[in-house]
């Protein structure tokens, strides 16, 4: 009973009880979405910034200049439209660095053999801190698996690479 009573006393109620991590929308931070909006000094000169933090990640996505208010001193009030507008605008930068990121790390070449086989050429990067590796993955034009062997991640995958491989028996290179 005891702690009932305590818990009302600090407005605390099981019925209605407000989120621990409740959203700050201030002036100069606004959160919602998985992100946190914070409006911070400019380092290189008497402007604003505004700093894109992703929820859980340690660094900003995005830091991009932020408008000065009236008084040409302080920085304008975060709102709700700007705080979409950033959020479109940081979910957009992670979704071309994501995407930068597998181009970067899986490679494909299509080759036909003198046979006029098809064949698509895979390479996948694992980019392991201590052992990183590349696979490559050859696959006939119905797509079953013809080989796959492990190689250096700095192979160079190109139509006349994958095609010695090929004619190589698929041996590792």
């Amino acid at each position: 009973m005891e702690q009932a009573e305590q818990a009302e006393q600090q407005g605390q109620h099981d019925d209605h009880e407000e989120p621990e991590d409740a959203l700050i929308q201030e002036d100069r931070v606004w959160q919602g979405q998985g992100w946190t909006a914070r409006v911070i000094k400019n380092e290189d000169d008497d402007g604003w910034a505004v700093a894109m933090i992703k929820d859980g990640e340690p660094e900003p996505a995005l830091v991009g200049p932020w408008t000065m208010g009236r008084d040409k001193k302080n920085p304008k009030p975060l709102d709700i439209s700007a705080f979409h507008t950033l959020v479109k605008t940081a979910n957009e930068v992670i979704r071309r660095h994501e995407q930068q990121l597998h181009a970067r790390l899986h490679k494909s070449v299509r080759v036909v053999t003198d046979e006029g086989a098809a064949i698509t050429v895979k390479m996948v990067i694992t980019p392991d801190e201590d052992e990183p590796y590349a696979t490559l993955t050859a696959v006939d034009e119905y797509g079953d698996e013809l080989a796959s062997v492990r190689t250096r991640p700095d192979f160079r995958l190109s139509a006349t690479s994958a095609t010695e491989w090929i004619e190589g028996g698929y041996r590792k290179p």
